[in-house]
């Protein structure tokens, strides 16, 4: 029997079929509760940032990267050791008493150093483990051919949150300062526990698996907690994948180093400075995910994932040559809304569509791999590279021309791994091995 479109608001902006309404829809407020939690206490983190100093975050990226190389084989034990529906809510519970335990921390020794570092390496690696873990989740409860329609409207809910978070924290920071920020963004993740497990049992029930249930949800994965490892560097398509990882990091770091710059240099104030940040960050996500609703999925059915995957890699380029001639505050702010609003709603879903032909394993294991340890090495690598070219007098217009470079290459790669996909998708068969 064929499935009839969701009536009303679904069926005109997002193409959802009536039986996958009710994951749609707890998926997007898990994702809302998600991003909503962490960039709720993200301007905290970019202000603790300011306060370190640019010198000191540099050698952060490596104790994060080192951080989050720790924590693969961890999540790996717990992949192949518990069933996914006990693990996945306990992923929310431990970050929700983090939070609490970092605020704690944070109300009484705002100023100091080492509470400081701990914090923004701990929330560094938060933001990409979380949002790995929840896309591993959907990848495994939708289909190839819905993570074309849906993925887009499910970006959109955490877009909604990243929206919410920051604009109450720009209300809501002056009353209960940063410390309550961070109590607040715990009581976001603790819902979220509550949603993993209601969209764990709608999978178990979901008509359009294959053999028509999600029954392996409730068991353990097995195999090696360092499978990971040998999975991606056997295979010269994650390969590809977490070299797109490792230039989009890049393009990142590059820009994260010269708002924390051009932001200590403008605004004095650290209340003030967390007003920007929040701000910044609810224009982009206001932006996104009017992009996300009504564009992601549309352009990736009809162009497929090699223009999710290239749009941005090309803007950037034209963003690092703007301020290499003009590097002012606001012309960084249009290339960082720029950049962010393309990755939210173009690169992040591009990026989980080419997992969608992989085996579960892969899903899991490999991708996690890829979204933390690799893209927070490629942050490390960078920060120092960015720091010796510092050091070695490089001005910031002659960093912002490599930038563009980088960038370049990135699109290059996008578009090498965006075919690939798509050849596979005709075929019908996993990717082939296509060298990075």
């Amino acid at each position: 029997m064929t499935a009839q479109p969701a009536p009303g608001f679904f069926k005109r902006v997002a193409k959802v079929e009536a039986d996958e309404t009710p994951a749609v829809i707890t998926a997007f407020l898990l994702f809302f509760c998600v991003l909503g939690g962490y960039f709720a206490v993200r301007p905290v983190r970019e202000t603790v940032g300011t306060i370190l100093g640019a010198e000191r975050i540099a050698d952060l990226f490596i104790v994060t990267w080192i951080a989050s190389i720790a924590i693969v084989p961890i999540y790996g034990w717990l992949c192949s050791k518990f069933r996914r529906s006990a693990f996945l809510p306990w992923i929310y519970a431990f970050v929700a008493i983090s939070l609490v335990v970092c605020g704690v921390f944070l109300r009484n020794s705002e100023g100091n150093v080492r509470v400081g570092q701990f914090f923004f390496v701990f929330i560094s690696v938060l933001n990409l483990f979380v949002v790995s873990v929840f896309w591993s989740f959907l990848l495994e409860l939708f289909n190839p051919g819905q993570t074309k329609r849906v993925f887009g409207f499910i970006a959109a809910g955490g877009t909604a949150g990243a929206l919410a978070g920051p604009f109450l924290t720009s209300l809501l920071v002056e009353s209960i300062g940063n410390a309550g920020i961070l109590f607040f963004g715990a009581s976001l993740f603790g819902l979220a526990i509550v949603l993993q497990r209601v969209l764990i049992v709608i999978g178990k029930k979901r008509t359009w698996a294959i053999g028509g249930t999600a029954e392996f949800l409730d068991r353990p994965m097995g195999g090696n907690p360092f499978a990971g490892f040998t999975l991606m560097l056997r295979s010269p398509y994650l390969l590809g994948i977490a070299m797109f990882v490792v230039l989009l990091a890049s393009v990142n770091t590059f820009l994260y180093f010269e708002q924390l710059r051009t932001v200590a240099a403008t605004f004095t104030d650290n209340a003030e400075r967390t007003r920007v940040f929040s701000r910044l960050d609810y224009t982009v996500q206001s932006l996104t995910i009017l992009t996300q609703i009504f564009f992601t999925g549309r352009l990736a059915s009809r162009f497929g994932v090699v223009v999710l995957l290239t749009a941005v890699p090309l803007a950037m380029v034209a963003g690092f040559i703007a301020l290499a001639a003009n590097g002012t505050f606001a012309v960084l702010a249009m290339v960082m809304i720029t950049r962010r609003v393309g990755e939210y709603a173009l690169v992040r879903p591009g990026r989980e569509m080419l997992f969608s032909r992989v085996d579960t394993e892969t899903k899991y294991k490999a991708k996690n791999l890829i979204d933390v340890p690799v893209y927070r090495g490629g942050d490390a690598l960078s920060a120092q590279v960015g720091k010796g070219l510092t050091a070695s007098g490089w001005s910031a217009s002659a960093v912002a021309v490599l930038g563009a470079a980088v960038a370049l290459l990135w699109a290059f790669n996008g578009f090498v791994l965006g075919r690939a996909r798509r050849e596979a998708e005709l075929a019908g068969t996993r990717p082939p091995e296509v060298r990075p």
